[in-house]
């Protein structure tokens, strides 16, 4: 018994602090995953590290190469090696043997194999894939790769660094996000609406009782909730809405106070703009309702059989408002009022639940489903962050490389801040072309004659980001000499601190992917090493 409440206890030790950030639901969402890695250089190797150390399910790479000196003094799972006794050996061997060492509960295997052979050869290789992380790949095999993904329905993440830059984009059809959780969002205390339950509590509490200890300990929203009402019965019910009113309405909760100094009141001042919110539905969470507009059926995601069954709840039970969330803020409070407080918020929660849980059931059963195939558990954190929901649909990358948004891209060259970012993604594009014709990156030589070849390397360097932009309907835009000729000095090198940085980026999207909580990002990541900036450029 002992034993088994240790085996228990020791994933939650193991994975405490990220558990504080994603749950349990988060960790079993990765402890299901399966990841497989494109090239274990630098860049690859770093994103994989910080997934197995945070409990990925499994772990597969591909690479058929070698270790080479190089590998030794920039792959982080390369470096370590006694006696340099990796070296000469298969790379994907040795990343995959220090990888386990880092934790055993992983699954770990490798194949030894081209990237570019295996995407060519065996596409269907990706389809036991949670996700695939492409590093490296040249533009030629990443489209291929994305055709792939997407036809398999495959999250594919891009990550590349190159000199003192790289990027990280996100490839995937359709992406839905229940737990987005914004930095920034208003509580869910629905003053402009107060149902029964909050309107009987409020009236049961005298907020012009004389009683110091009584009066500075009422919670701000009984304070609220009373004086909207009395300020409606004033104006034929109609809440503050114009900047004077507001100001008007503040002005009745500070007559209300006995003293300057009553932390409640002064909350209830400073949050007297959530009884005007404009009441209703989100433009964003709008859209997603209506984009279920056609009927769900047996092919659908859970997901889209929530939301369908969130239009029927807010025809009906809700009328007109989403699930409550059921949580209020730390505030100025009698013990036993906020706990009176809490319960009534979390009892209507728990009601708005089960009305939404029977529409659950009963779309389930319409549509040839289990009726408990969707948990009460996912229902439940469904209704809780019902105003959060997020659809994230991304392009193509066939469609970003060869029709981007053009209002966009001149938008990007012509600010400042962004300019250099969107320099240094069409220069990135444009080495894959001169290492097309050429047979390899810009400013790699076998001769000694560096500073003279690389000055031949510049303009062929510009001549195949001239092609890039003409491609792209951008005939006439200019880029930075200065970068040119450092994207060419670059000679293709992944500098490990860059490749570090990439490789955090890159698997901090495959969490956010695969755990389905926070935003991932929404467009091409490009980082700026020489000024230390970043840009997410949507194209």
């Amino acid at each position: 018994m002992a034993a088994a409440a240790v085996a228990v206890a020791e994933p939650k030790t193991k994975y405490d602090r990220q558990l504080r950030i994603w749950g349990d639901q988060g960790q079993a969402a990765l402890e299901k995953a399966s990841i497989c890695l494109l090239n274990s250089g630098p860049t690859g190797t770093e994103a994989l590290k910080n997934l197995v150390l945070g409990g990925i399910g499994s772990v597969t790479v591909v690479d058929g190469s070698k270790v080479e000196p190089s590998d030794l003094g920039n792959n982080f799972l390369c470096n370590s090696r006694v006696n340099k006794e990796c070296l000469g050996q298969s790379r994907a061997q040795s990343v995959c043997s220090f990888l386990q060492e880092l934790n055993d509960a992983v699954k770990v295997k490798y194949v030894e194999e081209s990237p570019g052979t295996m995407i060519d050869t065996n596409p269907s290789f990706f389809s036991q894939f949670t996700v695939v992380i492409a590093t490296q790949l040249p533009e030629s095999s990443l489209l291929k790769l994305d055709g792939i993904c997407r036809a398999a329905d495959i999250v594919l993440v891009a990550a590349r660094s190159y000199g003192l830059t790289g990027l990280v984009r996100v490839s995937v059809k359709e992406h839905c996000v229940i737990e987005s959780k914004p930095d920034h969002f208003l509580d869910d205390l629905r003053l402009h609406n107060p149902w029964t339950e909050l309107k009987q509590f409020a009236k049961s509490i005298d907020i012009c009782d004389k009683d110091p200890v009584v009066h500075k300990h009422t919670p701000y929203i009984v304070i609220l909730v009373r004086l909207a009402e009395k300020w409606a019965d004033a104006h034929d019910g109609k809440l503050p809405s114009t900047r004077q009113e507001k100001r008007e309405f503040k002005d009745l909760i500070r007559a209300h106070m006995l003293n300057v100094d009553e932390e409640n009141y002064k909350e209830a001042v400073e949050s007297s703009y959530k009884v005007s919110v404009t009441p209703g539905i989100s433009t964003e969470i709008r859209q997603i309702i209506d984009d279920s507009s056609s009927e769900v059926n047996l092919s659908s995601s859970d997901f889209w059989v929530l939301v369908a069954a969130l239009k029927e709840f807010i025809a009906n039970e809700g009328n007109g408002d989403l699930p409550l969330e059921g949580t209020i803020p730390d505030m100025t409070s009698q013990t036993e009022y906020y706990v009176s407080l809490q319960k009534i918020y979390q009892a209507k929660a728990e009601t708005d639940c089960l009305a939404m849980e029977h529409r659950v059931k009963n779309i389930l059963k319409r549509i040839g489903r289990h009726p408990d195939s969707i948990s009460r558990a996912y229902i439940k954190t469904f209704c809780k962050n019902a105003r959060k929901l997020r659809v994230c649909r991304y392009r193509s990358m066939e469609e970003e490389f060869n029709a981007p948004v053009i209002s966009e891209v001149q938008k990007y060259f012509a600010d400042e801040d962004s300019c250099f970012a969107m320099n240094f993604y069409i220069l990135l594009r444009a080495v894959d072309r001169l290492a097309a014709n050429y047979s390899r990156l810009p400013g790699i030589f076998d001769s000694t004659g560096f500073t003279s070849e690389i000055d031949e390397d510049v303009p062929r360097l510009k001549v195949a980001a001239v092609s890039v932009l003409s491609d792209m309907g951008l005939n006439g835009t200019s880029l930075s000499e200065d970068l040119v000729t450092e994207v060419c000095r670059f000679a293709g090198a992944e500098i490990h601190p860059v490749a570090a940085f990439i490789g955090g980026v890159a698997s901090q999207e495959v969490i956010k992917l695969v755990t389905k909580q926070f935003v991932p990002l929404m467009g091409t990541f490009i980082f700026n090493g020489i000024d230390l900036k970043s840009q997410v450029l949507a194209l």
